[in-house]
This record gives structure tokens, sequence and C-alpha cells, in this order.
């Protein structure tokens, strides 16, 4: 039986809000079975906040949660990094309203979540069994999810730029697959575009320091960390979005240009037909680290 984990002992860091531009120090913190994600603002009294769908709030650039008009922005990255590390539980705690950006990427976070190391809890493990197909269309942008037996996403960007243009990415999150595969793809942002979204009050921490910046035909900070690092960054993005459904789950999501907006939609649709899926336990093989679906424990239908 596969068992809930979190982290062994507290980690932090700091750096500057990717919009916002605001310097925000972060904790990481183990959490009991059955908690959850929970983002902790240190500033406004200990406020808690939930890393659930009902709390999203815009997922416009990033994916932000709001809860009794408190804010939390930018959290895809981490809870990218929870999921990949196979972290169920924990407490996010900040002073401000957006997570640091860091590198751009979820290694960081990653890295520090190893540093940590991680517990197994006592609780078993329930994902969320895909048992029919959900698919959703917005012009060009399609998103969908299948039923499968283990957790995997691909990809499909298109943008008109010589580095870009047509990229496809899958993987198939078991067996180390995120963190070697998935963490260190960065965010990324063309030059073109960047006085327009400052004066929206968007990238205002942004640099070449914590982002791959395009010119209209090349690249102002090489080199890339990976040929299609541009399309690996949407799955992580993806994978941290899909965090909100609360649990891991156990099916095929594909995308095509879909962008945060359409991850979070999806989330929502899941949830609100629980036709679509059912809660299950997973026995973990001897011989593979791929989990094998064993007993579908409880349907919440």
């Amino acid at each position: 039986m596969i068992h809930e984990q979190t982290i062994r002992t507290p980690v932090e860091c700091s750096g500057a809000g990717l919009h916002s531009g605001a310097p925000v120090k972060l904790r990481i913190l183990p959490a009991p079975p059955g908690s959850g994600v929970i983002f902790r603002r240190t500033d406004l009294d200990g406020f808690e906040l939930e890393a659930v769908s009902k709390n999203v709030a815009r997922v416009s650039y990033a994916t932000s949660l709001m809860k009794k008009g408190v804010l939390i922005s930018t959290t895809e990255h981490l809870l990218s990094a929870l999921i990949g590390c196979g972290i169920d539980n924990a407490i996010v705690e900040l002073d401000n309203l957006e997570l640091p950006i860091l590198d751009g990427s979820a290694l960081p976070f990653v890295e520090a979540i190893r540093k940590s190391g991680i517990r197994k809890q006592r609780r078993p493990r329930t994902y969320l069994r895909i048992r029919r197909e959900l698919e959703l269309r917005e012009g060009a942008k399609f998103i969908a999810v299948y039923p499968a037996e283990t957790y995997s996403v691909s990809y499909a960007i298109n943008f008109p730029h010589p580095l870009i243009g047509k990229e496809t990415f899958k993987v198939d999150l078991s067996d180390g697959n995120y963190r070697t595969q998935i963490a260190a793809a960065r965010t990324f942002g063309f030059l073109h575009e960047a006085d327009a979204m400052r004066q929206q009050g968007l990238i205002r921490g942004a640099s070449q320091e914590n982002a791959i910046v395009l010119t209209r035909d090349g690249l102002m900070n090489p080199p890339l960390r990976f040929p299609d690092e541009f399309v690996r960054h949407k799955v992580l993005d993806l994978i941290g979005d899909l965090a909100l459904l609360g649990k891991q789950i156990l099916g095929n999501v594909v995308a095509d240009r879909a962008g945060h907006a359409m991850h979070t939609a999806l989330v929502s649709r899941l949830l609100r037909d629980r036709t679509l899926w059912e809660e299950t336990t997973v026995e973990e093989e001897e011989e593979t680290t791929a989990p094998l679906v064993q007993t579908a424990v409880q349907s919440m239908a």
C-alpha cells in the first residue's frame, strides 16, 4: 500500500515574486496525515488557505488562491514540485502575497524538499482514478483527461517564434521522471511584451535570472536547459494546477495550448462530476515504482 508523505524537517527560501516584485520569505513545514497543502500567511496572523480548487482566484498569467479576501499568488511551481516529489501534506508559510519565483523553475523547491527528506506517514494515500474521459475545447485550445493506470501528462504548444514553434512532450510521473525531465524547466516570456505587461501590474520581479527572455528572433540569456524547455515548463505548470484537485490522479492528461485558465477549468469540471472518477488506493509493485490500482475503496459519487 502506498502511504501519504510529508517532509522530514522544515526548509526555507526567499526571493521576489515574479509579478509583484515584492520580497518574500517562504518556509515549508511537515504536516499531519490528511492535511493536504495549506498556505499560511505569517504576515496576516497566520491566516490559512488550503490549496484546493474552491479557492482558485486568478488564472491569467499565474494561478492564485483567495479566501476571505486573502490572496496567495503564483502557486503553481511549488505545488508542481510537491506533486513531483510525492508530498501529500505540507504547511507553506510566507510573509507576503506571492511565492518567490527563484530561478523560474520548480528545481529549487525540489532540491529543498530532497534536502529535508521525505517521511512516509501511516495513512494510505488515496488517488482520483479517472473512470470516464473529459474533454474541454476553447477555439484552438484543448485539454482532456482519460482513464489510465498511472499519472501521465502530454502537452503541445505552438508559438510563432524561431526557437519554439510546435513542441510536444509527454511524461509519466513515476520513477523520478519529474525531477530529471520537468523540474528544471523555466518560465519564459517575450521581451517585446514586457512593457505592456508591466503596465498591467505584471512581471515586476522578472529578470534574466528567473525567466527565459526571448527577443523577436532569439534568446537573451542562453543556454536553454532542454532543447524543448518551453513545452516542459507548460507541463510543470499543468502538474501544479492539477494539484488543486487535492489528490494525485490516475489518468492521462492531454493538453494543447491550454494555459492556466483551462487547467483549472478541468479541475473544476472534474470535481463537479463525480461520475468521472473514484477514490482509489494503490498497491506498489515490488519490481517497479509504477503504482498498480488495487481497489476502489470509496466512490465519492
